[in-house]
């Protein structure tokens, strides 16, 4: 039998981890109440001194919560946005409790704090659903052992992953004429395919019996046009995907290109050669990563010196340019051409924290592990790019190694599934791995 719905009146208690994923989630529950553990503004304070986007939302919140306040006491329940919404207030253990989480996990934790304020919160208004919202999966199942509500934070996640955008779509039983155009570099309408929900600057694979053409659909022409298999920097594509990337990258016209696939199927070299391609054309190129320590510990912790804690996690993007360089002998001037730009900056390889403050004007700016990242800190980079920029981030989706981020709510997601129609925009799932064929046996066995 289905359950009946749950009409009581809710209060939803935020965990640290809401904030600092996103400073203004007070905001995002309408007309139900708020309630902030006093635990909570304690590891804020410890959060607000730094220059990562953790900090910077713990700052912004305070500053906003700051401003919510006003003159009111934040012990008792104020009002967020007028009449109409929610109020908010923060909490403390000050109730007696059915449980108390502390006795059962231990009092060193602020986690553990931080539950026993929604406990408070149960005994407090018995006729009210308590709901514990927090990042931290491992919390959400301590809070429903101690029959407490609690879910993930909702805003900003991608509902259908499965049917994420992947910019590209194969078309069977298509007119031979229209592939022969195609091959005569002539376009045609977007109308004279059977193809739904088109995107500006989404791909194709149009197939015919015999004939296949790769093709793209232009948003300044309003046309169907010939996607050329093309080299960069002694890279050859190895299938439709890399040849759809190389085109996105390589296209003036488009200021924003996301790829994203597994391991090993050439999104970061093929976004690297492309920019080596067109250094005549950006005044840097820049090609970074966030950082995500082992364990979750401050590279403070590596021994040495700067450069010597930042290499272990820019090794990939070396690895990448290496490759590159050695498809030419040393004694050609593409070889030699490299290790200059290298030593005049052309080419800039850094953590995502060091560019912060730079001006990104005639820049290429490469973004690797992008899932990493989140929508916050995707929007901050996009939001800073100057005349003539290109932007690329690349990364796969299923393999986040940052607390608190999944498939659904990391950036590159959030970025692919929000910005899909707009023209400056392209996107390529790449699927097809070539490594190796070790490797390939590894991804598809293992």
């Amino acid at each position: 039998m289905a359950r009946k719905a749950d009409v009581r009146e809710k209060i939803f208690v935020l965990d640290t981890s809401v904030i600092l994923f996103d400073h203004n989630a007070i905001r995002s529950f309408e007309e139900h109440n708020v309630a902030i553990p006093i635990h909570v503004l304690e590891e804020l304070d410890n959060f607000k001194k730094g220059n990562d986007t953790i900090h910077f939302e713990a700052r912004e919140f305070i500053r906003t919560f700051d401003k919510v306040a006003k003159s009111d006491l934040i012990n008792d329940w104020i009002p967020l946005n007028g009449a109409t919404s929610g109020k908010i207030k923060v909490v403390h253990d000050n109730h007696e409790k059915r449980v108390n989480a502390e006795h059962i996990f231990g009092d060193r934790k602020y986690d553990h704090k931080i539950l026993n304020a929604a406990l408070s919160l149960q005994t407090e208004f018995p006729k009210k659903k308590i709901i514990l919202v927090t990042k931290d999966i491992c919390l959400r199942l301590k809070a429903k052992a101690l029959n407490l509500y609690a879910e993930d934070y909702e805003t900003g996640k991608i509902k259908d992953l499965q049917h994420l955008y992947t910019g590209k779509t194969a078309i069977e039983n298509v007119e031979e004429s229209l592939i022969d155009d195609l091959f005569k570099d002539k376009s045609f309408p977007i109308t004279s395919i059977e193809v739904n929900d088109v995107h500006d600057n989404q791909y194709f694979i149009l197939k015919n019996r015999k004939k296949s053409a790769l093709a793209y659909y232009n948003p300044l022409t309003k046309e169907v046009e010939h996607v050329h298999k093309k080299a960069v920097s002694g890279i050859q594509p190895r299938n439709a995907e890399q040849t759809f990337s190389i085109h996105a990258l390589l296209n003036p016209n488009i200021k924003l290109v996301t790829l994203q696939g597994i391991a090993g199927t050439g999104k970061t070299l093929l976004a690297l050669a492309a920019a080596l391609e067109q250094r005549k054309n950006y005044r840097q190129i820049f090609v970074t990563r966030p950082i995500v320590p082992l364990s979750n510990k401050d590279i403070g912790y590596l021994p040495g010196d700067v450069k010597s804690k930042l290499d272990p996690y820019m090794e990939p993007l070396w690895d990448n340019l290496k490759f590159i360089k050695g498809l030419f002998r040393t004694n050609e001037k593409q070889y030699k051409k490299f290790d200059e730009m290298l030593e005049n900056e052309k080419i800039a390889i850094a953590p995502l924290s060091f560019i912060r403050g730079r001006s990104l004007s005639h820049v290429y700016f490469i973004v690797d592990e992008a899932q990493n990242l989140t929508p916050h800190e995707i929007k901050t980079i996009i939001s800073r790019a100057g005349d003539e920029t290109k932007i690329v981030f690349t990364g796969d989706v299923n393999q986040i190694d940052t607390p608190y981020l999944d498939a659904q709510s990391n950036g590159l997601s959030y970025l692919i599934d929000k910005i899909k129609s707009n023209p400056l925009f392209a996107h390529i799932t790449l699927e097809k791995g070539e490594r190796s064929e070790l490797a390939n046996l590894a991804s598809e066995i293992l």
